[in-house]
């Protein structure tokens, strides 16, 4: 019986991420299991930030000893671990953050896990993968690759932090874009709104309800004198919307003295013209999506967005008559309560109406896939309906597709090289880094004596990179005597800003919701600057 209880202490703990997320992110979160390969500085700052989250179980795979340099600069390891295994050691202290989390470790290496297990990595929702060699990263991301397991990879080189999205595809129902505009529809009122609009007769009421009518119907009444008086188009230019504001103005009531009254509903409506004029039209990333052949030849194996997408883009053929369903809200605003309730049930109940039509397409779709009604939940159905302006698709490249020679996204590189200091350069260096290493067997720079030795070596790394993959680039020898300097180190500072970046993305993949980069982030220490890339 303590449910209702523990329920409450729940939302009291993660009350700030619900808010962004909600309820349904939360349970996505809890049920995700998470592998991460390495408890390194940047691995196990990844891990602090889904654990105090509360995601569901983690698994660190690890056969390194903690060393004297792991206790300095990795929060999670403490001199006494020296000589233990790093996963175990760090599983312990992770998990003192949140009870509620499971923490698993695995003292092996990577490397023989893929020789001797290679579908131990099969289980995990995600793999997150830090420090790791080329040759093993590119083994597991062509397995996961074939698996359809999404791969994030994370790394810290001294100032530099890199991370990449390795995912065939993602998709978005709640993408949370940053500048929402509201779904009103007033150039284009649904029946229901053009009768709710028709029962005002601003022209005939008391101070008391005039001052209390809420902006949208203001508007929307304003819209048709203007069409009926000045134009048949919506205002679009500025000197048209002030014509358009200066006619609501005028509608403002007046006292005896001619002066106008203090009628805050209709400043509101003047203040609002800009947003509330915006043609009702379908987004260009949504109309790539209807015409995506995911959408167009849906199968048995088909997943239930792109079944859901299809019933809307039928929807528009036929009910929306070439628009979307209507979200179903409205802004708060100053109206009085009847008024404002009576306008918001009118959005609401068309809403209702349109998810209802989407859920008919929808049934018929599952009838012909030969699937079982209930494959789509109301909820999922609801909640892509009222986000149907906003989904999203995104499809990274694989590992190997960017390392090949044939598939190397050569034009994105040099699109960028026009400034000698775009982080793009850094890339370029770590893989010049992991040359270095195959050659060598070690980083370079390591140790103080090294570093003279090793820019000559690295140097012809880069070099050899480049011709190979055919850049004609210049990268500054400064960047190389840098790259010789860092011997490889691993800052607390970098590690623990790539460890919040990477961990905000996992719960992007896990809980569907906000949109991950695609599909390379490189973030310079040195000008505190960031940049993503499509490689």
């Amino acid at each position: 019986m303590a449910q209702p209880g523990r329920a409450s202490l729940k939302e009291q703990r993660y009350d700030r991420q619900l808010r962004l997320w909600g309820d349904h992110g939360q349970e996505a979160l809890e049920s995700a299991h998470v592998c991460v390969i390495n408890a390194t500085a940047t691995g196990t700052e990844i891990l602090k930030n889904l654990v105090l989250p509360g995601i569901g179980s983690f698994t660190i795979v690890d056969g390194n000893q903690v060393s004297g340099e792991d206790v300095g600069n990795n929060f999670f390891l403490q001199k006494s671990h020296i000589g233990q295994n790093r996963a175990q050691s760090a599983t312990e202290l992770l998990q003192e953050l949140n009870n509620d989390v499971s923490g698993n470790f695995v003292e092996e290496s990577p490397e023989k896990l893929l020789d001797n297990d290679p579908s131990f990595f099969n289980r995990f929702n995600l793999v997150v993968a830090t420090q790791l060699p080329e040759s093993t990263l590119l083994r597991l991301a062509e397995l996961l690759w074939n698996s359809n397991v999404p791969l994030l990879v994370c790394r810290t080189y001294g100032l530099v932090g890199y991370m990449r999205v390795i995912i065939k595809e993602h998709t978005v129902v709640e993408s949370h874009p940053d500048n929402m505009l509201e779904d009103l529809r007033l150039d284009k009122p649904f029946p229901e709104l053009r009768e709710h609009v028709q029962s005002y007769h601003l022209d005939h009421m008391d101070k008391k309800d005039h001052s209390h009518t809420p902006w949208i119907v203001i508007v929307a009444k304003y819209l048709t004198k203007w069409f009926n008086e000045k134009s048949d188009q919506l205002p679009k230019s500025y000197k048209e919307k002030e014509a358009f504001r200066q006619l609501i103005r005028q509608g403002i009531l007046k006292n005896e003295n001619g002066t106008p009254e203090d009628e805050e509903n209709f400043e509101e409506a003047i203040k609002n013209v800009n947003t509330a004029l915006n043609t009702t039209e379908i987004p260009r990333c949504i109309e790539d999506i209807f015409n995506d052949d995911c959408c167009i030849n849906l199968t048995e194996q088909s997943p239930s967005f792109w079944i859901l997408a299809r019933a809307v883009k039928e929807f528009v053929a036929n009910e929306g008559q070439g628009s979307l369903p209507v979200r179903g809200t409205i802004p708060d605003m100053i109206a009085d309560s009847n008024k404002f309730i009576k306008l918001q049930n009118v959005y609401r109940e068309k809403a209702k109406k349109d998810i209802a039509a989407v859920g008919n397409h929808a049934a018929k779709l599952l009838q012909s896939l030969g699937k079982a009604p209930e494959s789509i939940s109301e909820r999922e159905l609801k909640l892509l309906c009222s986000n149907s302006a906003f989904l999203r698709v995104v499809r990274c490249r694989s590992l190997s597709e960017e390392y090949g020679l044939n598939t190397f996204n050569k034009d994105e590189i040099i699109s960028y090289m026009d400034n000698p200091d775009s982080e793009v350069v850094l890339y370029l260096m770590l893989r010049a880094v992991d040359r270095f290493y195959k050659q060598h067997g070690r980083y370079p720079g390591v140790y103080n004596y090294q570093v003279e030795d090793d820019i000559g070596k690295l140097k012809s790394c880069l070099t050899g990179f480049l011709q190979e993959h055919g850049l004609s680039v210049v990268v500054k020898d400064d960047y190389v005597h840098e790259f010789c300097r860092y011997g490889a180190a691993e800052p607390h500072a970098i590690a623990a800003f790539m460890g919040g970046a990477a961990a905000q993305e996992v719960i992007k993949v896990i809980t569907g919701q906000f949109v991950i980069f695609n599909n390379t982030y490189i973030y310079s220490g040195m000008s505190q600057t960031s940049a993503t890339f499509q490689l």
